[in-house]
C-alpha cells in the first residue's frame, strides 16, 4: 500500500483555531477566535461586512470576454450550504459572507465588474457553469484532472481536508486502515468523497472492512449525526472543520490530508466553463490581488492565512483520476 502524505497536526489553521470562538452580539455580531500563541482573530458575522476593496486594473479588465464586459456584472456562483468560514449567512440570516465571496468581490473589483453572488446547491454550481448561466464558481472547488475536461481553473488557495470526530473518541486517522469498518460522513460529489471511496476500496483489497459512507442533506444534519453517535467521523474541508471545532467545542480534528492526494498539494480554484475565454482574466486578477496585498488581508480576516498561495496558476496539476 502506498505511503500517505498525512499528518494529524498538519494545518496551522487547525492549530490556530483550537481554543475558543464565541459570538458577541453587543459588538455587532462577531466571533473571536483565540490562537495557542495568545493572538486573536475577530471575525465579523454581521451583514455590514466592510469588505476589503481594490481598484480596477484596465489592462486586466480588457482580458474579459466582450459579452461579459458589455453586461457589466460578474455572475458568481457559490454553494448555498452554510459552511463557515468559507461561505455562510451573516447574523441577519440572509447576507452571504465568508472568504469565498470576499475573494470573488476582489476579483470583480480588478475586472471592473459588479459582483453578483448566486447561491445554489453544490450540483447546480456545475449545471449553471455548463449552461453559461454563471461565469465563475468561487465555492471551495478543488482542481481535479477529471473536472478539467469541462472546466478551466485559476487557483487561489490551498486545499486541505480534515477528519472531525467527537472529543475524547481516541481516534487517529493516518491512513486507510484507520477508517476500515468505521462510519464516516462526507458530502456527495466532492473530491473528499472520491478520496474516501478509494480508501474504502483499498481496505477491501487489503482484506479489511470497507468504510461505511454516509451522506446528509446539510452540515447541521451531519453534526447532529456525529453528536448522537450515528457516525464516527466527518471528512470535509479543513477550514470548516477547524472553525466548527473552535466554535462548538465538542469535536476535534484527528487527521488532515491534502485535497489532491498523497503526492500533491491540493488547490482551490476559481472555476469557469472550459474555453469560454475568462480564465486568463481570472488568473491575472487573482495575481493582482496577491501582489497588491488585498488577498492576504482577506485571508487574515477569516483566519486562513495558512492557506495562501504565492501565485495563481491556470489549470495546475490537480487531484489525479485515481489517487494511487
Amino acid at each position: 500500500m502506498p505511503t500517505r502524505r498525512f499528518a494529524t497536526a498538519a494545518l496551522s489553521l487547525a492549530a490556530s483555531l483550537l481554543l475558543a470562538a464565541c459570538g458577541n452580539p453587543s459588538d455587532g455580531g462577531t466571533t473571536e477566535v483565540a490562537a495557542k500563541d495568545g493572538s486573536r482573530t475577530k471575525i465579523n458575522l454581521s451583514a455590514d461586512q466592510k469588505r476589503i476593496t481594490t481598484p480596477k486594473v484596465d489592462s486586466i479588465a480588457a482580458q474579459v470576454p466582450a459579452e461579459i464586459r458589455k453586461r457589466g456584472t460578474l455572475e458568481i456562483v457559490d454553494s448555498s450550504d452554510s459552511a463557515a468560514p468559507l461561505t455562510f449567512y451573516a447574523t441577519d440570516n440572509k447576507t452571504i459572507i465568508g472568504v469565498e465571496p470576499d475573494l470573488a468581490y476582489l476579483v470583480a473589483d480588478v475586472l471592473g465588474l459588479e459582483p453578483h453572488i448566486n447561491t445554489v446547491s453544490w450540483e447546480n454550481i456545475f449545471v449553471g457553469l455548463d449552461s453559461g448561466k454563471y461565469d465563475v464558481g468561487f465555492s471551495n472547488i478543488t482542481d481535479t484532472e477529471e473536472r478539467k475536461e469541462k472546466y478551466d481553473f485559476a487557483s487561489y488557495r490551498k486545499d486541505d481536508l480534515a477528519f472531525e470526530t467527537k472529543k475524547g473518541s481516541g481516534l487517529k486517522v493516518t491512513g486507510p486502515k484507520d477508517v476500515a469498518g468505521r462510519t464516516v460522513a462526507v458530502d456527495t460529489g466532492t473530491n473528499q468523497e472520491k478520496l474516501l471511496v478509494e480508501w474504502s476500496e483499498e481496505n477491501v483489497k487489503a482484506g479489511r472492512e470497507p468504510v461505511k459512507i454516509k451522506y446528509y442533506q446539510n452540515q447541521s444534519d451531519t453534526y447532529l449525526a456525529l453528536a448522537s453517535g450515528r457516525i464516527e467521523l466527518f471528512l470535509g474541508p479543513s477550514p470548516t472543520a477547524a472553525y466548527h471545532v473552535a466554535s462548538a467545542r465538542q469535536t476535534e480534528i484527528v487527521g488532515t490530508y491534502s485535497g489532491a492526494g498523497d503526492t500533491l498539494q491540493g488547490l482551490i480554484a476559481a472555476t469557469t466553463k472550459k474555453d469560454n475565454g475568462l480564465v486568463k482574466a481570472l488568473n491575472s486578477a487573482i495575481n493582482e490581488i496577491i501582489d497588491n496585498g488585498t488577498y492576504a488581508k482577506v485571508l487574515k480576516r477569516w483566519g486562513l492565512s495558512s492557506e495562501a498561495v504565492e501565485k495563481s496558476e491556470i489549470n495546475p496539476p490537480g487531484l489525479p483520476r485515481t489517487n494511487k
